[in-house]
């Protein structure tokens, strides 16, 4: 088990963010419904979140005794653990590097890591940079706006924050059967797969087809009388079925986003007066507890 770790003392008193928000930019991420579902999380000592993605939820929460964050894209996990234990080395490939068009095509078309360190420096600029942190190969267009996105002089402070939110969490890259079946009795688990009806060709790199929403089911249904689960899906009839044995099924809505980024696939630019929309996050919340 990893134990936690207070930063060491020559980084101690280096600049912090103070705000324990995601590190990443994340198509579906949780961020603008984080105080919805922490209404929603019970008492616990041990949380696992099986698809983690940008982790919005883990990062907004009180740290539990024991916590686990796990994602099938193995560039999310290296990058967290990059972030987690060699948080200085990161910022020090980072610093220097603008944002800029320029820099977003070299370092996804010709730059090449040659580690878990440089990999993570790859990802995480390219993250912070590409539209809506969209990842995905041929749907990584770059998409920074210097008034409306983090800035990266702003980047190594909220790295540490992150940093020592991370320490003596366990990450990992598993299939999340595996992490499920592995929780111990009395967990607490933040399960937030791609939606039913998503389009995860255009934003995701690991597939997530109907085969293993079913999966799912089974296994939430196989360990929902020994662990606690919160499971957030998009308002499809076909969840409903799936779902129909649990205890709650709530409706929730809230405002999830305003794109105020450059739109290079579609050509829309901030100079032009580009903001993109508001739009309404509805999910269904789908938890075998009471609250």
């Amino acid at each position: 088990m990893i134990v936690a770790k207070p930063p060491l003392a020559r980084d101690a008193l280096l600049p912090r963010s103070n705000r324990s928000n995601s590190p990443f930019r994340y198509p579906g991420g949780k961020f603008y419904a984080r105080k919805l579902i922490l209404d929603e999380i019970p008492s616990h000592t041990h949380y696992c979140e099986p698809f983690a993605g940008g982790a919005s939820v883990f990062f907004a929460k009180d740290s539990a005794e024991f916590s686990s964050l796990n994602d099938l894209d193995i560039d999310v996990v290296n990058t967290l653990r990059q972030i987690r234990d060699r948080v200085e080395d990161l910022i020090s490939l980072l610093t220097g590097v603008d944002a800029t068009k320029a820099n977003h095509a070299y370092y996804k078309n010709e730059y090449i890591p040659t580690n878990g360190l440089e990999r993570a420096f790859r990802w995480f600029y390219l993250n912070r940079t590409s539209y809506s942190g969209i990842m995905r190969p041929e749907n990584c267009y770059w998409g920074y706006g210097r008034k409306y996105s983090m800035r990266p002089e702003n980047w190594p402070p909220h790295l540490r924050t992150v940093s020592d939110k991370l320490q003596g969490v366990e990450l990992t890259s598993f299939d999340f059967e595996e992490v499920i079946d592995a929780l111990p009795n009395g967990a607490f688990a933040f399960v937030d797969p791609p939606y039913y009806d998503a389009d995860q060709q255009k934003f995701y790199n690991c597939a997530f087809g109907k085969a293993d929403h079913e999966r799912l089911v089974d296994c939430l249904r196989r360990n929902a009388g020994r662990i606690m689960f919160l499971l957030t899906y998009d308002d499809h009839p076909e969840v409903w079925s799936m779902y129909e044995w649990v205890e709650s099924v709530d409706n929730k809505q809230w405002n999830y986003t305003i794109n105020r980024t450059d739109d290079q696939r579609n050509g829309h630019k901030l100079k032009d007066g580009f903001r993109g929309v508001r739009s309404k996050g509805r999910e269904l919340f789908i938890r075998n507890y009471y609250v």
